[in-house]
């Protein structure tokens, strides 16, 4: 292909990696077809290259018209306007070079004025996007300029360097994590791990066969989803409970807590020096238990005066049962029975602890199956069993349905799965299934639910120390959100690969903007106009920032948008056994599906 053909312009100016760009008078077109292809000259986002002998720079354009005029330029303009007024300019930003059939990423060398620029044309883009290992490169769509180009994504770099999908309601971001956690998993890794936290319900259909579903609410193609209370940290197990607590009976409760975890070692011979036990460390121990110890001692009345062996003691409670022991009420002036002085005036406290081990929405943390302990303290199973559920499965990805969990603890929650998850890895990161040997990818669906920026919670800790440490540690990220402004800025800051789709919210574009390379800032203006599942991918994952279209999930995620005009012009006559019908859903949290299988 001749010069002549793709040249549009020379080199007028070049300012660190911007390039302003004099486009010549020779084109005759802002649509040259170029054997049997038509390509537009100065598209915002599209490329072009300047040759300089054996390398050729390429570069994204940034700005087109007056914008991209240079400023002595402009002056020079003011002071004698047909002097310049039919030129046209363009700015582009470099981003890679190629030398002989390979490209890279960035540039060993300048442009000097008045060099050529030309159209990128489709041998050239070949190149440019044809030099992914097949190995470890996952095809997730084309580029948006040609059908025929695969768009790839570099795998390496993106788990180990973090990386987030964001994107307003119905730009297609449940498809983009469908379409490339599914590109994953056709690689057909023997020991690839995804640990995928689900807020909504979404994906337990998504990857059938390839994925293990778990849910608090199960039902038969699902496995229980437990997070054991005796696995949390001490302040996050606190929270779980309304009662109001003074911090000198905070530091009271934790204390009971610790004896009851040391305890809890014995009976579960765990192999441990017990000054090593704190009250955050995960072992077992009865809750029902420590209840009923802690709630005795708040209500004992004594037949002598200040001697807690002289119990006036009525009636025998029980602790599995979460039945008080009753005792005869405390006389009048100095008659028996006496009060007992020591008391540390928690009932409060200890009722909403008791009133929530009856609440059956909390089954998943108070009763989790084999987790549970006995009043003893000893499980049938360990926390070891459970991590191998999750994360030992030969289905390359674990499904995490949290949808179900009480949104005034969802935040914990999320934040204890991920402390317990990343917790082990780091701890086993020189064995064999630790984080270094085996990676692991966490994908925090709808992440601005439970990563607020601001807050000091355990899942926004969790998160910022997965950000800055898990590559270390073979950890990976990879955020979904509708709302990046509502992010910690330092979580996102720690994404090395960004894939924006469509974003109307100025606020939010402009937190991507500040995420991205410097000199594309205005390539983010581009997405409020994107396509749904079109995306602008910038970062380590990509060897050169692109505009793709990913491909269409086949087994779309339960976000789908409904097609209103179609759903309405179905025939359907309504009953009152319909609602009653819903009205037993909603009572029993259950979806029909679940109803059909459980009949």
């Amino acid at each position: 292909m001749s010069k002549i053909q793709t040249e549009i312009g020379t080199v007028y100016s070049v300012n660190g990696n911007s390039v302003a760009v004099s486009m010549s008078d020779s084109v005759k077109s802002n649509s040259p077809i170029i054997d049997g292809i038509v390509y537009r000259i100065g598209q915002i986002g599209s490329f072009l290259k300047i040759p300089l002998g054996y390398t050729s720079l390429y570069g994204i354009v940034t700005q087109i018209g007056a914008d991209a005029i240079p400023d002595k330029v402009c002056e020079a303009i003011k002071e004698n306007f047909d002097l310049l007024s039919n030129q046209q300019w363009l700015s582009m930003t470099l981003v890679g070079e190629q030398i002989g059939q390979r490209f890279e990423r960035g540039i060993s060398q300048s442009p000097t004025t008045g060099d050529a620029v030309h159209i990128v044309t489709i041998q050239d883009l070949e190149i440019v996007y044809g030099g992914y290992d097949e190995n470890s490169s996952i095809d997730i769509g084309h580029i948006s300029v040609s059908e025929s180009l695969n768009a790839y994504l570099d795998l390496d770099k993106l788990v180990s360097r973090h990386f987030a999908i964001l994107g307003s309601t119905g730009s297609g971001k449940s498809n983009a994590v469908g379409i490339t956690l599914k590109s994953i998993i056709q690689k057909k890794f023997g020991r690839s791990r995804i640990l995928l936290l689900d807020p909504h319900g979404e994906y337990n259909s998504v990857f059938g066969e390839d994925s293990e579903v778990f849910r608090i609410n199960t039902d038969k193609n699902a496995n229980h989803l437990y997070i054991p209370y005796w696995a949390l940290s001490f302040q996050e197990f606190v929270k779980l409970f309304d009662g109001n607590i003074s911090e000198q009976n905070k530091e009271y409760f934790r204390t009971k807590v610790l004896e009851a975890k040391q305890k809890g070692a014995i009976a579960n011979n765990i192999n441990i020096d017990q000054t090593m036990i704190s009250a955050d460390s995960p072992i077992p121990f009865s809750l029902k238990q420590l209840w009923y110890e802690m709630d005795d001692f708040e209500r004992q009345t004594y037949n002598v005066n200040n001697d807690p062996t002289k119990l006036a003691l009525e009636k025998e409670g029980d602790a599995e049962t979460l039945v008080s022991n009753q005792y005869k009420p405390v006389g009048s002036g100095n008659a028996a029975p006496f009060l007992n002085k020591a008391a540390k005036y928690m009932l409060p406290f200890l009722d909403s602890i008791r009133t929530k081990l009856q609440d059956r929405r909390f089954d998943f943390l108070f009763r989790p199956g084999e987790y549970a302990p006995d009043l003893s303290g000893k499980v049938a199973k360990d926390l070891f069993a459970l991590l191998f559920s999750w994360i030992g499965s030969e289905k390359p990805i674990s499904i995490l349905d949290i949808s179900d969990v009480p949104s005034d603890i969802m935040m914990s929650i999320a934040g204890t799965l991920l402390n317990i998850t990343y917790e082990a890895l780091f701890w086993g990161q020189e064995i064999e299934i630790g984080g270094r040997k085996q990676p692991l990818l966490i994908v925090l669906e709808e992440a601005h639910n439970y990563l607020r920026s601001g807050e000091n919670s355990i899942a926004s800790r969790n998160v910022q120390r997965i950000a800055k440490e898990g590559r270390k540690y073979g950890v990976g990220l990879m955020l979904v959100t509708q709302r990046p402004s509502e992010l910690d800025e330092t979580v996102l800051s720690q994404c090395g690969t960004i894939i924006a789709l469509r974003m109307n919210n100025s606020k939010d574009r402009g937190y991507v903007s500040a995420a991205i390379q410097d000199e594309l800032h205005s390539i983010v203006d581009l997405l409020p106009s994107l396509r749904t599942g079109e995306a602008i991918v910038s970062g380590e994952g990509v060897s050169i920032p692109s505009r793709i279209q990913f491909n269409k999930l086949a087994n779309a995620p339960k976000s789908a948008d409904p097609v209103v005009s179609k759903q309405w012009n179905q025939p359907y006559a309504q009953s009152e056994d319909d609602y009653k019908k819903l009205l037993s859903l909603w009572r029993n949290k259950k979806f029909e599906m679940e109803e059909k299988i459980d009949e």
